[in-house]
């Protein structure tokens, strides 16, 4: 694509000779003849003339550079832009392979692929244009909508709904029995029947091996545009709310109730049966045991507000300079306590032997 026709497309202002053709998006330590490079900071300038990509998306107002250039307000939206404009995802050609195995009153829509040794129970709907990969079992029942992809090897038990344009990366099992138990009069467990569901709405995306648990009663549920990274493991009757990003490795345990547009950073812990407030931000590593009001900031374990958490960091930071502090301190109160003793023995010494001269 000539370099015009991309800042046309891209909406950019160009700098430079608009004739150029690239061919591929890279980053500056790889780009090489043909390819259009990005730089969102100016401390990466230097290391741009020193590579060889054939053009670059820059910042408007930044510093000057000597390569051809497209000029935006947002270099990293730019990017993603040009991104889908070079690189669409592979699809399969419609239609359900010989392996796979579609049990009675499937009914599917129209350009659906459905990929080798797939199997899809009773009862199942699929929208039009969705595609299953390879390896994908979907349960008795359950609801694919339209333009959903469901990549290899992903696990959809029975009862499970899921709306328009979602996808689930490979691995990842949605509608798992949740972690339900119940001690008798003798101390055993007893499994509480998960007779509930899941249902992730339109625009959700699960990233690979997470697991989403059915409900005990009623549905956990994933509303509109929410994106989950991978390795995270959401329990029964949870609700994460529409927008909301949570990051790889997190937990979160049964009947949490999570707002809109909440961020979750890796490694999340937090506790059965809390809220988490609209807009709230958790911190990496941060163990969440109470509910939080909207907007909150929470950093740390047991999580508190960040500006506390950031205090208490700074006070463990001095730690080693008061302990060296107080040993000073102790070693001149005992320095003193030494001289004080000695002093008063002087004194006490002089007293016997004036009043020996005395008698």
């Amino acid at each position: 694509m000539q370099l015009r026709e991309l800042a046309e497309r891209l909406k950019c202002r160009l700098i430079g000779d608009g004739e150029i053709e690239v061919t591929r998006l890279a980053p500056l330590h790889e780009a090489g003849e043909g390819d259009l490079t990005f730089v969102a900071h100016s401390r990466d300038l230097p290391r741009l003339e020193m590579c060889r990509a054939s053009a670059v998306i820059v910042r408007e107002g930044g510093p000057s550079c000597s390569k051809p250039a497209l000029l935006t307000n947002d270099p990293y939206l730019t990017v993603v832009e040009a991104l889908r404009l070079f690189y669409t995802p592979d699809r399969p050609t419609p239609g359900v392979h010989s392996s796979s195995i579609i049990h009675e009153g499937v009914r599917l829509g129209a350009d659906v692929a459905i990929g080798p040794l797939s199997v899809v129970e009773a009862g199942v709907t699929v929208g039009r244009r969705s595609i299953i990969g390879a390896q994908v079992y979907i349960g008795k029942g359950s609801h694919i909508g339209v333009d959903c992809r469901l990549y290899p090897q992903v696990m959809i038990r029975e009862g499970v709904e899921i709306g328009d344009r979602v996808v689930i990366h490979s691995g990842s099992v949605i509608g798992s029995d949740g972690f339900g138990y119940l001690r008798d009069d003798r101390g055993g467990r007893i499994k509480v029947p998960q007779a509930g569901r899941v249902v992730l709405e339109d625009d959700v995306e699960i990233g690979a091996n997470v697991t989403i648990d059915r409900a005990t009663m009623g549905a956990t549920r994933v509303k509109r545009g929410t994106k989950i990274d991978n390795l995270v493991q959401i329990a029964h009757n949870v609700v994460v709310g529409a927008d909301t990003v949570i990051a790889a490795l997190s937990g979160i345990s049964g009947s949490v109730t999570i707002g809109d547009r909440v961020t979750l950073a890796g490694q999340v812990g937090i506790v059965d049966h809390i809220e988490i407030g609209d807009d709230a931000v958790v911190g990496a590593q941060a163990g969440v045991a109470k509910s939080l009001p909207a907007g909150e900031v929470v950093l740390g374990s047991p999580a508190v507000p960040h500006l506390t958490f950031k205090r208490s960091v700074a006070a463990v930071n001095r730690l080693p300079h008061i302990l060296n502090t107080l040993k000073r301190i102790e070693a001149r109160l005992a320095s003193l306590e030494s001289a004080a003793g000695a002093e008063g023995q002087a004194g006490r010494t002089a007293w016997s032997t004036s009043e020996r001269g005395a008698q």
